[in-house]
């Protein structure tokens, strides 16, 4: 078995229900140990790093049940979504892969305007949620992030020149809020507004297991659109069930959800157990 491990993005929610969908499948007998590949777009970064580095899943639930540090419980601004508005519909009739790119470059232009919080004080909070600094050894780990100037996908691995922060600190940079971030002379954002899972990365995998806080992205594939790609594999996709949904709340990036979102998580991956073991044949 080759299976592949596809976490996609989704805020502070997003992390925290990941964490509790992976902790639930184990409870209920689902483990999926350290996967042949992991491929993290945005929050699954930042969870993918850890799986693919071999930490227990139970200990990364606990760490998202925790009390919250001091300072971290205000809420976090949502997007301007008059300004998403804008940008999609100056998108343009060129075809679906260049629209895609223009659109990308728009939103880089739009990113390096922002006022956003320091380099500095963006990389502290990246590092405080990451417990693993450097690539794992030996784990096929890919992080998606998108190049601010061309508006093309970069994904990094342990051989693409930059540290485990950086990359993850790339593929987390949400556009207008977080600062872009710059590596080997370019910057990028996150790369979950090109697509909010990259799950066609795991190509080559038998297995394919999605874990999706969201299935589509600002305007690139669906994860629909990627699992029919991926013919070739056996592949399961677990989405965001109603009282998951109602735990993301309105802001998936706000400190708040946390809590909510974990215990959600966990309730949902203990009931797909079964239907991801049968799938999967895990």
């Amino acid at each position: 078995m080759a299976l592949g491990l596809v976490l996609g993005g989704g805020g502070v929610a997003g992390i925290a229900w990941e964490v509790g969908i992976l902790a639930g499948l184990a409870e209920a007998g689902v483990e999926l140990g350290r996967p042949s590949r992991v491929i993290g777009t945005s929050a699954g970064s930042i969870v993918g790093a850890q799986v693919a580095a071999g930490a227990e899943v139970a200990a990364m639930l606990d760490a998202q049940l925790a009390a919250l540090p001091p300072g971290e419980g205000a809420e976090r601004p949502e997007h301007d979504l008059d300004v998403w508005s804008e940008l999609l519909f100056e998108r343009g009739p060129e075809s679906h892969d260049d629209g895609l790119r223009a659109l990308m470059r728009r939103i880089g232009a739009m990113a390096a305007e922002a006022q956003t919080a320091s380099l500095e004080v963006y990389r502290a909070v990246i590092d405080g949620q990451l417990p693993v600094q450097d690539w794992p050894a030996g784990a096929d780990l890919q992080l998606t992030s998108v190049a601010a100037a061309t508006g093309e996908l970069t994904v990094w691995a342990a051989d693409s020149g930059a540290s485990l922060l950086e990359a993850v600190m790339a593929s987390c940079a949400v556009p207008g809020l977080m600062p872009l971030v710059p590596i080997a002379g370019k910057r990028y954002f996150d790369g979950g507004l090109n697509s909010s899972t990259h799950a066609d990365l795991a190509a080559g995998c038998s297995e394919v297991l999605v874990i999706a806080p969201f299935s589509e992205a600002v305007a690139g594939p669906t994860l629909a659109a990627e699992l029919d790609a991926l013919q070739d594999s056996r592949t399961a996709a677990i989405v965001p069930d109603a009282n998951s949904r109602q735990a993301f709340g309105t802001n998936p990036l706000a400190p708040s959800t946390r809590l909510p979102a974990a215990l959600a998580g966990r309730a949902q991956g203990r009931a797909e157990a079964m239907r991801i073991g049968i799938l999967l044949s895990l």
